[in-house]
């Protein structure tokens, strides 16, 4: 049990005792994200004063993001925030110390204390203004309400055709869980040895009403598994008569569990986790009995990891990867930064999200967007009435009969809309290979949605620290195609 230090303002401008840099990323970081308002979504996760003090949200959120930009293990956060000064004033000491700011186990429970809806909220409060700047409009004034916080207020009506502002770019994609690939013969394989495990155990307590063990057959049934993993080419045949026997072996084993349970065997005796993944392999055996006798290969809310069975298949369509294990996340581009729409793991519609997404544009902004621009599986007639009646272009082909001239004028904007919505591909790319997006290491639902938000958020705060601090030396290079020749600015030395 925990409990919350005494709330007090929380400092930017920290007194250290090491002499700091001031140019280092994470002394510049330090000044640009909202600790204020982190701690208050933060404190909303504890109530009385009893139990042990809490880490402060800084240093949860600190070293949470420290993880996600540097691409860390949670061992390998905790040694470097010990290590490093910067780090430290990052995450809010008041000193450079040499002693572990906490045990790597903590990290844990900081993405628990930080879910993703929590990241959400403080995303769009940090980089709304930034993404209000680039639209195509004048900024609409800001406010200051009683408690001091910038409040966006629009003066015309949002609904009003002509009010809408700025470009949506919508896309969803996956991100991968650290899982082996699934296959059903595998899967059943793993649920008949965590059987056997379990058989085990609870024999160990009821010995004296047994004159013998229940025979599993284990060493049958892994030699057949072996045989059929060391063939390289499976025929349909193959694979349905390896089905029935491991489907065979693990009723057998779930009979002898149901027996030992009858005659008092407790289930007390299992660890949590032992018996959690016991109620998941009844239901993987029901799921996969149920395909074999249909002989089908779908069923809903297929399982496919036992350790982790909230992981759904992800149909993509890719050329390599045509299915992808893990969450699916849509988000939203404006102005280069990515706001998070949706975040489940179903295999959600990504055309159904395009409503919702457009709220959530309105909350943040106050007015729907001018346009909105997608992949193909987007402008379907719901979507397309829907922003008909709002005033917004959807990217896509218009239905019905044209002229030439239309279709020339259509062909061009729709040319232009698939350039702008690289970006969204682009920021995809960066949050993937850079911030580790393409594996999710964490292993429990919540903490994995907090890891895929809080790449995005770091994603977005990179950026902001990039074209905030742009170096003095950068060169700007200029393309004058009318005269089919390169312009170089004379205040730029010739190496540039």
């Amino acid at each position: 049990m925990y409990r919350r230090e005494t709330p007090g303002q929380i400092k930017i401008d920290i007194p250290f005792n090491v002499k700091l840099n001031s140019d280092s990323k994470w002394v510049k970081l330090a000044e640009l994200i909202p600790w204020e308002r982190i701690e208050e979504h933060y404190a909303n996760h504890f109530h009385g004063n009893e139990g042990q003090i809490a880490k402060s949200a800084r240093l949860a959120f600190g070293a949470l993001y420290i993880q996600t930009a540097e691409g860390f293990t949670d061992v390998k956060t905790r040694e470097h925030i010990q290590e490093n000064p910067h780090m430290q004033y990052f995450c809010g000491f008041t000193s450079y110390t040499t002693e572990p700011p906490f045990d790597a186990s903590m990290m844990v429970h900081f993405r628990k204390r930080i879910p993703a809806e929590m990241v959400q909220r403080i995303t769009e409060e940090v980089f709304r203004t930034e993404a209000l700047k680039s639209m195509d409009a004048p900024e609409p004034e800001e406010t200051v309400d009683e408690e001091g916080e910038g409040a966006i207020e629009k003066r015309t009506e949002a609904t009003a055709e002509g009010g809408n502002r700025g470009t949506l770019i919508l896309d969803a994609t996956c991100c991968p869980q650290d899982i082996r690939y699934p296959t059903d013969i595998g899967l059943l394989n793993s649920a008949r040895e965590l059987c056997e495990e379990i058989i085990d155990r609870l024999y160990q307590t009821i010995t004296d009403q047994y004159g013998y063990k229940p025979r599993t057959y284990r060493q049958v049934a892994r030699k057949d598994y072996l045989a059929y993993t060391k063939t390289r080419k499976h025929t349909r045949k193959q694979i349905r008569k390896q089905l029935r026997k491991q489907l065979q072996y693990v009723a057998r084993d779930l009979r002898i569990i149901d027996d030992l349970v009858t005659k008092g065997a407790p289930l007390s005796t299992l660890s949590r986790s032992l018996h959690k993944k016991l109620l998941v392999i009844a239901e993987v055996y029901r799921q996969q009995k149920e395909m074999y006798d249909a002989k089908i290969n779908r069923c809903d809310g297929r399982i496919v990891s036992i350790s982790q069975p909230h992981i759904r298949p992800i149909v993509r369509g890719k050329e390599h990867e045509p299915t992808e294990f893990g969450s699916k996340v849509a988000i939203g581009l404006v102005g280069g930064y990515a706001f998070i729409t949706d975040i489940s793991w179903e295999n959600i519609a990504e055309a159904s999200l395009l409503p919702s997404a457009a709220e959530q544009y309105k909350r943040m902004f106050g007015f729907y967007p001018k346009a909105i621009i997608g992949d193909g599986v987007y402008p379907n007639r719901n979507n397309r009435a829907w922003c008909t009646q709002r005033h917004i272009r959807l990217s896509g082909l218009k239905l019905g009969r044209k002229s030439e001239e239309t279709k020339r004028d259509e062909a061009r904007q729709i040319h232009q809309d698939g350039c702008e919505r690289n970006a969204v591909e682009g920021e995809f790319g960066v949050t993937k290979r850079k911030l580790s997006l393409d594996r999710i290491m964490t292993k429990l639902p919540d903490t994995s949605l907090t890891a895929v938000a809080m790449g995005f958020f770091v994603a977005n705060m990179e950026r902001k620290l990039r074209l905030l601090f742009v170096p003095d030396s950068v060169c700007f290079v200029f393309y004058d195609f009318s005269l089919l020749r390169l312009i170089i600015s004379d205040a730029w030395p010739p190496m540039c």
